[in-house]
């Protein structure tokens, strides 16, 4: 079954096992019931996120990410990201100590050396921009990020999903950089769901 908030972290406590991206976030979307009983618990934020990016024609292989935000769903989209293999992934967050956090997590997995914290001012040269904080659910919220300095081909996304076209994508657009809006992610994520529940014709 599908999770939502506010449930997402109590039910991940009580699951029996969980999937990488569950343990990384502390969080759960989706739970299901194996034949020995037990309840395993998986977060498809971040796979859902580069699912989307690959069905839109974005692969993030070899790309220099800047991603901001270090919430729940930051951690989720880090950890798939790394796991696409991008080149760098360099995370930005108000509270630096948060953004660290997550790398250091990253890091003690073993493989995603390829994650380091950055500031603000590292947008410029980047291939890819994603916003993953809560900057654009509400009129008259900053942006994100100010895409002054941002390269005419790096490629701002979104994981918002209402309003679908935030004011940071809005500004972009009218830049003439390229977007990829947030509900490819959630599209993504329910055929995800779909299969790990077994809800999806030949689904395990």
């Amino acid at each position: 079954m599908a999770v939502t908030i506010p449930h997402k972290m109590e039910i991940a406590g009580l699951c029996d096992t969980l999937g990488l991206a569950a343990r990384l976030t502390g969080a759960v979307n989706a739970v299901r019931f194996d034949a020995d009983g037990s309840m395993h618990g998986d977060n498809f934020d971040g796979e859902g996120f580069v699912a989307g990016l690959r069905q839109q024609g974005h692969d993030p292989a070899g790309k220099d990410v800047l991603m901001v935000g270090a919430g729940g769903a930051a951690r989720a989209i880090a950890l798939a990201l790394c796991e696409a293999g991008v080149g760098r992934l360099r995370i930005s967050n108000r509270t630096s100590q948060k953004a660290g956090e997550i790398v250091s997590a990253l890091k003690d997995l073993g493989q995603h050396s390829q994650a380091e914290t950055a500031g603000d001012h590292d947008s410029a040269g980047v291939d890819m921009i994603v916003n993953t904080t809560s900057l654009g659910l509400h009129d008259g919220d900053r942006l994100p990020i100010a895409l002054d300095a941002v390269d005419p081909k790096t490629l701002i996304a979104e994981i918002i999903m209402v309003p679908e076209r935030t004011a940071w994508l809005a500004d972009a657009e009218a830049r003439g950089l390229p977007t990829h809006y947030g509900r490819h992610m959630l599209d993504c994520q329910i055929e995800l769901i779909g299969g790990f529940i077994g809800a999806l014709p030949g689904a395990a």
